[in-house]
């Protein structure tokens, strides 16, 4: 019997301690005029608040959109929050959330089928906001130039795919999971980027051609870093595949930008 209590009170506390690990994300609000960013960051452990650390910026996807400043969290925070990664890779780590009924980007639709983000019109102020925020925060020197990483999921991936495109001098490297890229202008705009491109071979959701197609025209373009991870019999998911990989943050976090010289 004494068994059976313990056991029920580990199932309905873990729950509870999965909230509680997560809560090492700090919750806050980036607000300019009358637009509002929730978001959640993860400090290094022994943070030095006159020290400047790499940044990962992080995008969610269509599913943890919300005003709660918690759902962006399910997908890839985990990570991040290894004691192992945390001690080898000092860094801040943000994942904002997107507003229900709101994109991180635009999308562009060709014959009935999405064609990546449209990159000629303004960009949604959900995106605005996250480019604002990582521009306050190198103005004030929380984090390093050098070092700004970029990752998203499926929607968060074409936004992804969107920024290096808008601003591919700003990012050190990308590894975007199963979205869809404009194809040529990310090519012309952003080949110099490292990038690690995920995808599932069965994604019924957003399909794995695209970025196949990308890849072929990044290399044929010259692209010197650019890794495509495709995985076999998985579907929409490849987050779980890429999240995964032993080598996905060495490789991220051995990337510094060449700064040019005044």
């Amino acid at each position: 019997m004494k068994n059976i209590l313990y056991l029920l009170v580990v199932l309905l506390l873990s729950p509870q301690v999965k909230a509680q690990d997560l809560s090492a994300f700090q919750s806050k609000e980036f607000i300019i005029g009358n637009d509002t960013l929730r978001y959640r960051i993860l400090y290094p452990e022994k943070y030095k608040k006159n020290r400047a650390y790499p940044l990962v910026m992080f995008l969610h996807g269509a599913g943890e959109r919300g005003n709660d400043n918690a759902a962006q969290l399910t997908h890839g925070a985990a990570l991040f929050l290894k004691p192992e990664n945390r001690k080898y890779f000092k860094s801040i780590v943000i994942f904002p959330q997107c507003p229900k009924n709101k994109s991180w980007s635009k999308f562009k639709m060709v014959n009935g089928k999405f064609a990546g983000s449209d990159s000629e019109s303004e960009p949604p102020v959900e995106q605005q906001l996250v480019k604002a925020l990582m521009d306050s925060m190198l103005l004030n020197r929380h984090i390093l130039e050098r070092q700004i990483y970029l990752g998203g999921l499926s929607m968060g991936a074409f936004g992804s795919y969107d920024m290096l495109i808008r601003y591919p001098e700003y990012f050190a490297a990308a590894f975007p999971i199963c979205g869809i890229a404009d194809i040529p202008a990310l090519v012309h705009k952003a080949k110099g980027v490292p990038m690690w491109i995920f995808h599932g071979e069965k994604d019924a959701v957003v399909s794995p051609e695209p970025n196949r197609e990308l890849y072929k025209a990044l290399m044929t373009a010259g692209a010197t870093d650019i890794t495509y991870s495709e995985y076999p019999g998985v579907g929409h998911d490849s987050w779980n595949n890429a999240f995964a990989e032993p080598k996905l943050l060495p490789w991220v976090f051995s990337h510094k930008k060449k700064l040019k010289k005044n």
